[in-house]
């Protein structure tokens, strides 16, 4: 086989491809007037620093590298200023089979990149990757708090103190003080019902029933343990959405706009911002960007038979954030998007129809952030009379099978 047997037209002059590890870096320069080399790096700064060097020297303007984990994201972050940088998946840049060691790798992304063959994956700003670092941090911290609360129920399960039956909230205003009162030492249920707030539903005999547990020293200084673990995480909580504040205070306006969406609260929307940013001129239109979240179907098509359409893979954060939002915008009254879920559920089921609300929740923010217009709500009726032509054609059809002889227009008259 002959060596580098696939010919293409030079679009980039000089430029490597990079093959990333975690404490290695394998690097090949190619291009215009200088020899093909490659060579090894660590993923100290040091390291890097001679690398950065050593491009220049060379006079490499682009670097072409897979987005490993986030091995990548040091190597951005020195070389990110003096070069153009392309990030790419590594699935759209297989070498041949077989083929495969970490110096053939970079050379084949160098011949990928000269060769213009390349298609760079979406970085944003630093300042939106800060704030998206803050919002994917909160987020993760949240789930530990809703895990933590889950074990400190199974706690009290195991004491026999059930709660949990009587309570649709553990963790509400009357759940924490009857809590605090039981992990304080010997207590008597009967007593505890001065904590019971009147809007709960459960009997009182029921709840002193599960207030009658086995509480011994293990099982409350585990119980209090959790409850530690909670306060503490929610205190650094805290403390990432004073941060956010600070990062987002130059966005308020687009924050604002997105508001107007259904389903999307505050929230919602610095979840948006963190993950797509501000410039929408980074996808070429409104269906990369559907594309790139992994909010829409892909295409699977051979020998003439559509197979499994899926959605693609994309950003699994911003993903499970639209779902959140789609959910909620489901629950909304005589909106567009209620209606829209409401149309699909039944034929398509409850997970591909919440997928389709979300995907046309985010178009609606490119469109927003793009123009700074405000949501356009089109109201619960949209669809019906979208369709309302086609479903009149559709039910003559039905009553022509079932009464043939039937005259619509004298009918209509």
């Amino acid at each position: 086989m002959k060596k580098d047997f696939i010919q293409f037209d030079q679009v980039v002059e000089r430029g490597a491809g990079m093959d990333v590890h975690k404490e290695i870096i394998v690097v090949t320069i190619r291009g215009k007037g200088i020899k093909t080399q490659t060579k090894s790096f660590k993923t100290f700064t040091s390291s890097l620093t001679k690398l950065q060097e050593w491009l220049k020297k060379y006079g490499i303007t682009h670097l072409a590298m897979e987005s490993t984990g986030v091995y990548w994201k040091p190597v951005f972050n020195v070389l990110g200023d003096d070069f153009t940088i392309i990030l790419v998946n590594a699935r759209h840049v297989r070498n041949v089979p077989g083929h495969k060691t970490d110096k053939k790798d970079s050379k084949w992304l160098a011949k990928l990149l000269l060769s213009g063959l390349l298609k760079g994956s979406f970085i944003p700003e630093k300042e939106i990757r800060d704030l998206r670092d803050l919002v994917r941090t909160k987020t993760q911290l949240t789930r530990e708090i809703s895990s933590a609360k889950n074990r400190f129920i199974k706690f009290m399960e195991s004491a026999n103190i059930k709660l949990s039956s009587v309570l649709t909230n553990v963790f509400c205003v009357s759940g924490q003080k009857i809590i605090s009162e039981i992990l304080k030492g010997d207590y008597k249920p009967e007593r505890l019902l001065y904590h019971v707030h009147g809007r709960v539903k459960a009997p009182r005999e029921d709840i002193i029933e599960a207030l009658r547990g086995k509480l011994d020293d293990h099982y409350r200084f585990m119980m209090k343990t959790m409850l530690e673990h909670i306060a503490n995480t929610e205190g650094v909580i805290a403390q990432i959405d004073e941060q956010i504040q600070q990062k987002t205070e130059k966005h308020k306006e687009f924050l604002d706009l997105l508001e107007t969406i259904p389903g999307v609260g505050r929230d919602g929307a610095v979840c948006i911002i963190a993950e797509i940013g501000t410039d929408m001129e980074a996808f070429v239109s409104h269906k990369h960007l559907a594309s790139w979240a992994g909010m829409c179907p892909g295409n699977n098509e051979s020998a003439g038979k559509n197979k499994s359409g899926r959605i693609t893979y994309g950003n699994a954060f911003l993903r499970a954030f639209l779902v959140q939002m789609a959910w909620g915008a489901a629950r909304t009254k005589n909106t567009y998007l209620s209606s829209k879920y409401k149309s699909l559920v039944g034929r398509r089921g409850k997970k591909r129809a919440v997928i389709a609300v979300g995907h046309k929740i985010l178009i609606a923010a490119y469109f927003i952030i793009k123009n700074k217009v405000g949501y356009n709500e089109l109201g619960e009726d949209y669809l019906s009379n979208f369709r309302k032509d086609k479903l009149v054609e559709y039910y003559k059809k039905q009553l022509e099978k079932l009464e043939p002889n039937v005259d619509f227009d004298n009918e209509a008259a």
